[in-house]
């Protein structure tokens, strides 16, 4: 019976140490190949204006509350060709009038989205905010039935 569990006992060391090496080669290799790849740099350049490209990124977010907005708003503009990377709920849902809202210093951007939209240019803010990486927010206000993506 002794001989047993010295037996299992060895078995359950060594099984230990197994795991423990594999432990250490992962986390060594980790180490080197973090230490050695090169690293990404995700300022973005001061030059604002000049990095909107032929596509204009936005967001979209549903600043009243009824439910799929903000969905439904991103297939229209993205079967009109603008790039949608982020969509949800505003901060708030008492927004009455929607808009676009300029992050990066180029209006004219700003209001090919707000023409695609059937918003007013009156209503193309400028808020910079290169720290948001993309190039225009659309808020979707209560008047979102005046809009081209929901007047059908």
């Amino acid at each position: 019976m002794g001989r047993r569990r010295s037996k299992l006992a060895s078995l359950s060391t060594n099984v230990a140490i197994l795991v423990f090496g594999v432990l250490v080669l992962a986390l060594s290799y980790s180490l080197v190949t973090r230490l050695l790849a090169p690293g990404v740099d995700p300022v973005r350049e001061e030059n604002t204006g000049a990095l909107v490209g032929e596509i204009i990124q936005v967001e979209v977010r549903n600043g009243c509350g009824v439910s799929g907005l903000a969905a439904a708003a991103t297939l229209f503009l993205r079967e009109h060709g603008f790039d949608v990377v982020e969509v949800g709920d505003h901060e708030t849902f008492d927004v009455a009038l929607s808009k676009v809202i300029d992050r990066v210093g180029d209006l004219a951007s700003a209001r090919k989205v707000a023409s695609a939209l059937g918003i007013p240019d009156e209503r193309v803010e400028q808020d910079i905010r290169p720290e948001y990486y993309l190039d225009a927010s659309i808020i979707i206000g209560r008047d979102y039935e005046t809009l081209r993506p929901f007047s059908n």
